[in-house]
C-alpha cells in the first residue's frame, strides 16, 4: 500500500513537469503518445474584452521568432477548429504556421538523455523528445490536410510567407530555407532520416501526403541561393554549410556564378507580412521588426526624412484627406485608422515603425511617390536597414509606374553599368532629379553607385568571332 501511495506521489509530482495536453482539441492516434505543453499566455486578474488579440499577439511575437510552440499553437488557432477560434479561421494562415514549425529544428533536434545519475549518454530519448515527436506528425497531418484543399494561388500564398517570416531570421532562416530545397534532406529542412519526414513520404504501395511534400520542391538552384544568402549576413555557420554543399557535387559548385548573379538581386516576397485578417477576427501583423538590430539602429535615422513623404502616403492611403506639414497635425483618430489597417494596437500614437510601415504600405499599393521614396530609403539606411537589392526594386517599381525622377534615373544610371558610373555629370543630374522631387530627401553619388555595383550584371568577355570582320 505503501508503495502504492508513492508512486501516486511521484506521479502527481513528475506528470505537470513532463507536461500532458488535455485541452479538448488535444487527440492522439496511438496509445501512449503525449503532446508537450502549450506556451504561457499573459493572464489578467479579471477577463479582458481584447484577450483573444492579446494573446494571439504574443504568439505571433514568439513565432516570428522561432518559437516552436508558438507556431504550432498558431496553426491550431487559425485552423479554427475550437469554438473560440471560430473567427480566426484562416487556411492559409493556419498552414503557414504549421509549415513553420515543423521547419523549426526545436521540433526536431534530439534532447540529450540523462541517467539516473544525471549523467549524459543514456541510451534512448527523452520523454520530451518523445512528445515534440508526437506534435510534429500531428502538424504533418494538419497541413497536409489544409494544403490538399487549397488552390494552387492558396499554396504559393502559403510558401511565400513562410519564405518572409524565415528571411526575417536572419542566416539561420535562409539555412532553413537551403534545407527545405535541397533533396538530400527531409521535406522541411529535417534529417532525411527523422521519422515524422519518413512517415510523410509514405512507403511504395501505401502514398504519403504530396500536399505537404511538394509544398517546396526540390532544386538545387534554390538550395545554393538560399545558402549564398546566409553566407552574405556573415554568419560563418553559414559559410561551412556553403562550402559543403558547393563540394557535394560537381553540378552543384559550377551553378556558383549564375546563383550569385541571382542573390544580387534576391528579395522576400513581401515587402513586409501581409496585413489581412479573418473575418471579425484578429488582423494579422508583423512582429518581425521587435527584435531586428538592423531594423532598431536604422530606426533611429528617420527624422532625416521629412514628415511631408509620411503625410503624402497616409492622403494616397486614404487615411487623411490631404497631407499635413507636421506630424502633431495629424489627429489621433487618423493614426488609429492606420493602426487598424496594418494590424497594430491602436494607440494613437505614431510609433517609427508605423511611419515606415505607411511609406511601404502605400509602396506596395502603388504610389509611385512612394516607391521613390522608399527606394532612396533602403539605399541610405534611413528607416529600414541598407538593402541594395530592395532599392534597385523599388527604383524600378517607381519606373514602372510613371515616376519622372524613377525613369531618369532607371536610363540614365543605371542602364550605364558599373563603367558609366564614373561619369559623375550624369550621376549627380540623378541625384538632383531626385532631390527636387522628394524635398531634399535623397541619395548620395556614392550611394547610388553602390546600389548599382550589387545588383548590375557583369558583362560577358568578348569572344574572339566579336573580333572579325
Amino acid at each position: 500500500m505503501r508503495n502504492v501511495s508513492i508512486a501516486a506521489l511521484v506521479g502527481a509530482v513528475i506528470l505537470p513537469l513532463v507536461g500532458c495536453d488535455t485541452s479538448p482539441d488535444s487527440w492522439f492516434s496511438r496509445r501512449g503518445e503525449v503532446a508537450c505543453p502549450r506556451p504561457q499566455l499573459p493572464a489578467g486578474t479579471q477577463p479582458q474584452f481584447n484577450a483573444q488579440q492579446i494573446e494571439v499577439r504574443t504568439l505571433r511575437r514568439r513565432g516570428f521568432t522561432g518559437d516552436f510552440f508558438s507556431q504550432l499553437e498558431l496553426g491550431r488557432r487559425y485552423e479554427g477548429k475550437r469554438a473560440a477560434d471560430k473567427n480566426l479561421q484562416d487556411e492559409v494562415e493556419a498552414a503557414v504556421w504549421y509549415a513553420l514549425a515543423l521547419t523549426n529544428p526545436d521540433g526536431y533536434a534530439p534532447i540529450a538523455a540523462y541517467d539516473r545519475r544525471g549523467q549524459q549518454g543514456a541510451k534512448g530519448t527523452s520523454r520530451f523528445d518523445d512528445c515534440r515527436a508526437v506534435e510534429r506528425r500531428i502538424a504533418y497531418r494538419a497541413l497536409d490536410d489544409l494544403l490538399s484543399k487549397m488552390t494552387t494561388d492558396e499554396q504559393d500564398e502559403v510558401r511565400n510567407r513562410v519564405i518572409y517570416v524565415l528571411s526575417t531570421q536572419g542566416a539561420e532562416g535562409y539555412r532553413t530555407l537551403a534545407r527545405m530545397h535541397d533533396g538530400f534532406f527531409g521535406a522541411f529542412g529535417e534529417p532525411s532520416d527523422n521519422r515524422q519526414a519518413a512517415e510523410a513520404r509514405g512507403k511504395p504501395y501505401k502514398p504519403g501526403a504530396p500536399a505537404v511534400l511538394n509544398l517546396f520542391p526540390r532544386n538545387d538552384v534554390d538550395a545554393y541561393l538560399y545558402n549564398y544568402l546566409a553566407v552574405q549576413t556573415g554568419d560563418v555557420g553559414a559559410y561551412v554549410m556553403l562550402k559543403d554543399f558547393e563540394r557535394s557535387s560537381a553540378q552543384r559548385a559550377a551553378a556558383g556564378g549564375f546563383v550569385e548573379q541571382k542573390a544580387r538581386r534576391w528579395i522576400p516576397p513581401f515587402e513586409f507580412y501581409p496585413p489581412q485578417a479573418p473575418e471579425s477576427g484578429v488582423p494579422h501583423s508583423d512582429e518581425s521588426d521587435q527584435y531586428n538590430d538592423g531594423q532598431q539602429a536604422a530606426l533611429t535615422r528617420l527624422r532625416e526624412l521629412p514628415f511631408v513623404h509620411i503625410a503624402e502616403a497616409l492622403t494616397y492611403l486614404r487615411v487623411t484627406p490631404k497631407p499635413v506639414a507636421e506630424e502633431r497635425a495629424l489627429y489621433p483618430g487618423d493614426i488609429q485608422s492606420f493602426q487598424a489597417m496594418i494590424g497594430r494596437p491602436q494607440t494613437g500614437s505614431f510609433q517609427p515603425i508605423e511611419k515606415v510601415r505607411a511609406i511601404q504600405y502605400a509602396a506596395v499599393n502603388g504610389s509611385p511617390k512612394a516607391q521613390l521614396v522608399l527606394a532612396v530609403m533602403y539605399s541610405e539606411g534611413v528607416g529600414v536597414p541598407r538593402d541594395y537589392a530592395r532599392a534597385f526594386h523599388w527604383y524600378a517599381e517607381a519606373d514602372k509606374q510613371g515616376s519622372a525622377e524613377a525613369k531618369y534615373a532607371m536610363s540614365t544610371f543605371f542602364s550605364l553599368g558599373v563603367q558609366g558610373v564614373a561619369d559623375q555629370d550624369k550621376a549627380s543630374a540623378v541625384v538632383y532629379q531626385i532631390d527636387s522631387a522628394l524635398s531634399g530627401f535623397k541619395p548620395s553619388i556614392g550611394r547610388l553607385q553602390q546600389v548599382l555595383a550589387q545588383v548590375s550584371r557583369p558583362r560577358p568577355a568578348p569572344r574572339d568571332r566579336d573580333y572579325l570582320p
